[in-house]
């Protein structure tokens, strides 16, 4: 098994809604974010929402993500994407990966987030597929182990799963610990990333 490309990223910061007016009213309705188009895709670990705008991917969500996207901020149904979002490569590339084929992703990266955010997102796709690294480890290649907190909550908030492997980074000694899209996916890309060689010698 080859490696085939690397994620390619350059992340924008998102701004928030109001979501009520405290008057007793109901709060208006947002309109949805005509920046961004979604689709969704079958994969093995269920169906995958993906949002892409004029400069890549802004999200790829699990059913039942937590802390995933609100629908406003999803923005309109497509099934071609938009700008440099081809939501048909994205299907492509998610194939060959869990086909085994692919061990990263070449596609345009556009995640929202402050910079802090963007950082510790960035690193995490330095994790080579078949490799996992803890929350210290990752705090301190971002500048010291005093940043574990933070990196974890950057992490669980990465809203590109798959593509930008927070599934890779554990606990102290191996841990599973919480997944956006559940410890059972989690253990099910980790045990899909796993080296041959590593797999076999569990074996005997």
């Amino acid at each position: 098994m080859t490696e085939t490309g690397s994620a390619r990223g350059a992340g924008t910061t998102g701004t928030g809604r109001g979501t009520g007016t405290g008057t007793g009213h109901a709060a208006p309705t947002a309109a949805p974010d005509a920046t961004v188009v979604h689709t969704t895709t079958s994969t093995p670990v269920g169906l995958l929402t993906v949002a892409g705008g004029v400069d890549g991917l802004v999200g790829l969500w699990f059913e039942g993500h937590r802390r995933g996207p609100t629908r406003d901020s999803l923005g309109a149904r497509s099934d071609v994407g938009t700008g440099a979002s081809d939501f048909g490569e994205v299907a492509r590339q998610l194939g060959q990966y869990f086909a085994g084929e692919r061990t990263a992703f070449d596609l345009p990266l556009a995640p929202r987030g402050d910079d802090f955010r963007q950082r510790v997102w960035a690193a995490l796709r330095t994790i080579p597929h078949g490799e996992t690294r803890t929350y210290g480890q990752l705090a301190a290649s971002l500048g010291g182990v005093g940043l574990a907190r933070a990196v974890g909550a950057a992490n669980a908030l990465n809203p590109l799963s798959i593509v930008v492997p927070c599934h890779r980074v554990v606990g102290a000694g191996g841990a599973l610990t919480g997944y956006a899209g559940g410890l059972e996916r989690k253990r099910f890309l980790l045990a899909l990333e796993e080296p041959a060689e590593r797999r076999e010698s569990r074996l005997f």
